[in-house]
Parts: C-alpha cells; structure tokens; sequence
C-alpha cells in the first residue's frame, strides 16, 4: 500500500521553514538579551559614621547646620568629611579619625552653633570604643590601641587578659580603631556613635 505524500512540498519549502525556525530563535534570543540583567544590590549606607567635636544632639544638629562645609575646611588631617546623603559633615574613624586638636579649629569655624564650644577635648562625645574579644590579640601582648589612646580610655585587665573600656574617658575620636586596623589583620576595637548608644553618655 502507498503512502500519499504532499508533492507539493518540496526542497525549496523545506529551506525556507528552516529558515524561518532559525529567524524566530534568533528574534527570542534577541528579547532574552534585551531583558535587563539583574542589577547588584546597591551598597548598604554605613550607620557608623560620628560628627564633629562638640556637635549638638542629632535633631538640633540637623536644624542648626548649614552645609557650609567650613569645619571640613579648617580641619588640619582631613577627618571631617561629608554624609553621603544630605552632606552633613561626619568622621569615618577606619578611614581617618579624629586627632582631638588642643584649640579644636572645627568648633571655631562652626558660627551656626551646630557645634558646640567645649571646656576640653575630654569633653567631647563623639562615640564610645567597643571591644571584640574574640578578635582581640591583647592577650597575647598587643596594647597598640592602649598605648594611643589620648584619653587613657584603655587598659589591660591582666587579671582577665582582656582590653578594658573606661567609658567616661572614651570620647570616641577613633585613634584605637585605626591603630589596631594598622597593626592586625582584623580589628577589634570599633567606634559606636553616641547617637547608637542604648544610653546617651555622660
């Protein structure tokens, strides 16, 4: 028994289907890469940035300063920098601290009084210094930080083979943190924010 076949559809027929196929795969694989590809996340806005010496609470700050930009001006190492988002000035202590200058040129070029006059440079309130332990090397004879801080705000307790914290000394300019960054592979010693504190210090 024959099969009946379609005469009609010839070489020529079957070129141009393939041709065909071969435009519509084309035509998807054109939209698929037309599709955006996923962006990464953007960055995650850091929260551990400090203001300037003599900075007023967050709220009043926030009210008083202009953006003037003149405390970062007049300050001699380059510390004070500016908030990404509503520039606003700010120290990122890991990248440079605060060297606590005697005559505190900041607070002097600040005529908004955003920042405040202070009767010492133990006065000021910028953070506290916060230990890892568990990254800590002191016990195995690392006092860099101690040995730095300008405020005595650091001791070894030999007792416990552990850094201690003086909190009313702590002033949060950030020395230790960029000691200890120079001379370990991880640091140990961060600065939180007066304004992250669970409690405003004294």
């Amino acid at each position: 028994m024959t099969v009946a076949t379609d005469s009609s559809y010839g070489r020529r027929d079957f070129l141009k289907d393939s041709v065909v196929s071969v435009a519509k795969a084309a035509q998807e694989f054109a939209k698929q890469q037309a599709v955006a590809p996923e962006q990464p996340a953007p960055p995650q806005l850091r929260t551990d940035w400090l203001r300037p010496p003599g900075a007023t609470d967050e709220a009043l700050f926030l009210e008083r300063c202009t953006k003037c930009g003149d405390c970062a001006k007049i300050c001699p190492y380059g510390s004070i920098t500016f908030h990404p988002l509503n520039g606003t000035p700010v120290i990122f202590a890991d990248q440079m601290p605060c060297f606590l200058c005697e005559d505190t040129p900041c607070i002097a070029a600040c005529v908004t009084e955003a920042l405040l006059p202070i009767e010492g440079r133990t006065q000021i309130r910028m953070g506290l210094a916060v230990v890892s332990h568990r990254a800590c090397t002191a016990g195995q004879g690392c006092h860099a930080c101690a040995s730095k801080c300008p405020t005595d705000a650091l001791a070894m307790d030999f007792d416990s083979q552990r850094l201690v914290v003086t909190t009313e000394r702590c002033v949060g300019c950030g020395l230790c943190e960029q000691v200890c960054r120079t001379v370990n592979d991880r640091v140990a010693i961060r600065i939180t924010p007066v304004r992250l504190l669970a409690q405003p210090l004294s």
